[in-house]
């Protein structure tokens, strides 16, 4: 009988020592929008976005992302443990006091939104049309050829069709 009463206690706390411990890690989905961004976790690469981050880090850590994708900003932003309340960390900490370094957990997701690259960032508004012929017809013809080609903006059209109609002879 003292074997049994031996075996269920050890039993007993490796399974409480499991749990105090399991309430340790906490995780979080980093998501990007767009999706495949290049993550980086405190200076150190992980891979692409979405990706499943999950530390033992106490209440209070911060930890550092950066996100790059192409054609998109750079993006860098911090989130701390200090997100939302754990419950098993909280529960094993009134039967030892270690567990209460964890009782902060991430929120499930973080989502990231980049910003599209602004190509024409500092540029003139201006747009340079070469023509290759000097009368009004012959220009506007080409302009409205550059239009339906997709070349230029409806917008971009109306202001060099003014700029041609109200030239002088």
């Amino acid at each position: 009988m003292k074997k049994n009463t031996a075996s269920t206690k050890t039993i007993s706390v490796f399974l409480v020592v499991l749990i105090l411990f399991s309430s340790c890690a906490s995780t979080t989905v980093i998501e990007s929008v767009p999706t495949g961004a290049k993550l980086y976790v405190d200076g150190q690469p992980c891979g692409l976005t979405p990706y499943s981050y999950s530390d033992t880090k106490i209440v209070g850590s911060t930890t550092r992302l950066r996100l790059n994708k192409e054609g998109y900003e750079e993006m860098n932003v911090t989130f701390s443990r200090d997100e939302q309340a754990d419950a098993g960390a909280i529960i094993a900490g009134v039967f030892v006091w270690v567990p209460f370094l964890w009782t902060m957990k991430y929120n499930p997701t973080h989502i990231y939104e980049l910003e599209p690259v602004d190509l024409n960032k500092g540029q003139n508004d201006e747009v340079q049309i070469p023509f290759n012929s000097s009368s009004k017809g012959d220009r506007l013809r080409e302009l409205k050829k550059l239009l339906d080609d997709g070349i230029l903006t409806q917008e971009e059209f109306e202001k060099e069709k003014q700029k041609i109609l109200a030239e002088d002879d």
